[in-house]
């Protein structure tokens, strides 16, 4: 493989069609619910239908501010449809790029051509996080060019915020699923990696939400530290996102020396 940064390159040259899919999928989900909020929340629907589902069950879906355009907006896409979305692309892509490429036999081969093992990792990581950044950074345009005609009233940096919890939540997924990828060989084991911390954060964070007394679970729940202080109502938590992003590339770091310290399986 020659040129500048082979690995990156062909990932992404490899994987447009997958992006353009999801970034079609992002973009359905946004232009189907966004739009409703006039028609649902100016004439109490909106509350109405939420005084008739049990408490557990709107705190749980983080329903209870549904009725002002950030909290619709947060409840239906950053903090759900949009989490789930890009959670399961950044599994598919996280698994695939180090484990699925050796499962295939391609990763021995590039490194057979010159390709450093730490090279390796990072090319790969890098190719995930550019496709993730373009989806949360595209998620928050149409959210921009949504919020007036849709009545959201949601302020520009919030919104560049919230995408930016969604993409570091994302990434963080991706980059466990990478280094579990890199520690074993096998895209069972990323995917089962990647996809637990993601559901396990939910559950945590949906648990801490039914009782005072759970709280401390919200310290545990990656979905908690960028979403437990609303980034379209309050602005997001640094804290928390500098976190999330954080732990993101301490897994990165991780996967460089998982794969450099193990033999390929082929």
């Amino acid at each position: 493989m020659n040129g500048i940064l082979p690995v990156f390159r062909r990932n992404l040259r490899e994987s447009w069609r997958s992006l353009l899919g999801w970034t079609v999928g992002v973009a359905a989900v946004l232009f189907l619910y966004l739009p409703l909020f006039p028609s649902l929340g100016g004439d109490g629907q909106l509350e109405a239908m939420i005084s008739s589902l049990p408490k557990e069950l709107v705190d749980t879906l983080g329903y209870d501010q549904i009725a002002t355009g950030a909290g619709y907006t947060q409840s239906t896409f950053f903090g759900l449809i949009g989490f789930l979305l890009l959670t399961i692309a950044a599994v598919i892509w996280g698994s695939a790029a180090i484990a699925g490429a050796e499962e295939s036999g391609r990763a021995e081969l590039d490194l057979a051509h010159g390709i450093g093992r730490a090279q390796y990792a990072l090319e790969s990581a890098a190719a995930v996080l550019v496709r993730l950044l373009w989806l949360g950074a595209f998620s928050g345009l149409v959210v921009g060019v949504l919020n007036g005609p849709s009545e959201l009233d949601l302020e520009g940096w919030r919104i560049v915020g919230a995408s930016t919890a969604l993409t570091g939540l994302a990434f963080l997924t991706a980059s466990a699923a990478l280094f579990a990828g890199a520690a074993t060989g096998r895209r069972l084991w990323a995917t089962g990696l990647g996809a637990g911390i993601a559901v396990l954060g939910y559950i945590l964070q949906a648990l801490a939400r039914q009782s005072e007394g759970l709280d401390r679970l919200n310290a545990l729940s990656p979905y908690a530290w960028v979403y437990r202080q609303p980034p379209l109502a309050e602005g997001v938590d640094p804290g928390g996102l500098a976190l999330t992003w954080g732990l993101a590339a301490a897994f990165v770091a991780a996967s460089v020396f998982a794969l450099r310290a193990r033999d390929l399986r082929g």
